[in-house]
């Protein structure tokens, strides 16, 4: 592993410890356990990834799983900072304009994962024909795009707040449901599709 592997990895998770502290905030056990989910979640980052590193070695297709879940992880973040950053601007949208706001974050994280997938998870060097890759990546994004924010408004408007969850973290919960579920189709859009060697 190099080191920009163990850094991303790191950032990777420290990004879910401070997830992982807005879910369990309100929980009395928190403070007791809060120090280890600043340490657990980096350290269990680096871990799941030197394993995917060695499995890796012999088959290449786990380590770029392992480094396209990291990137996915730094992707959902960026794609959490600019929805609620916009959220925070214009705090009384509903409907269709909070459902923009979704299409809104998830272009500028997709701009954000592109570069991470292609030069850290897929290491693909090569700088020509960028314009057709970026252009195929685009078009494997904006149908994850359609799946992201369908299933976000599926969650956050259809159904709403279950189990009497407040509706910010609910919110919360329904950016990171959205992003899984396009998760796997990303992966083999871009490992098929757009980074084929």
């Amino acid at each position: 592993m190099k080191k920009i592997d163990i850094f991303l990895a790191l950032l990777s998770g420290l990004g879910l410890s401070f997830l992982a502290k807005g879910f369990l905030e309100g929980f009395l056990f928190y403070k007791k356990i809060e120090i280890f989910i600043f340490l657990i979640f980096p350290l269990l980052s680096v871990l799941g990834l030197w394993v995917s590193f060695l499995i890796g070695k012999k088959f290449a297709i786990f380590f770029q799983g392992g480094k396209f879940l990291l990137t996915g992880i730094l992707a959902t973040l960026c794609d959490l900072v600019v929805f609620k950053g916009l959220r925070f601007f214009l705090p009384f949208s509903f409907g269709w304009l909070i459902a923009s706001f979704k299409a809104v974050s998830f272009l500028v994280s997709t701009f954000f994962k592109y570069w991470l997938n292609k030069f850290w998870a897929f290491e693909k060097r090569e700088k020509v024909g960028m314009g057709k890759e970026i252009l195929k990546f685009y078009l494997v994004t904006i149908l994850g795009m359609v799946f992201n924010v369908t299933i976000f408004y599926f969650f956050f408007v259809l159904i709403g707040p279950l189990f009497n969850i407040p509706l910010t973290l609910w919110e919360t919960i329904s950016v990171i449901l959205a992003a899984i579920a396009v998760a796997a189709w990303n992966f083999l859009g871009y490992k098929i599709f757009v980074f084929e060697k």
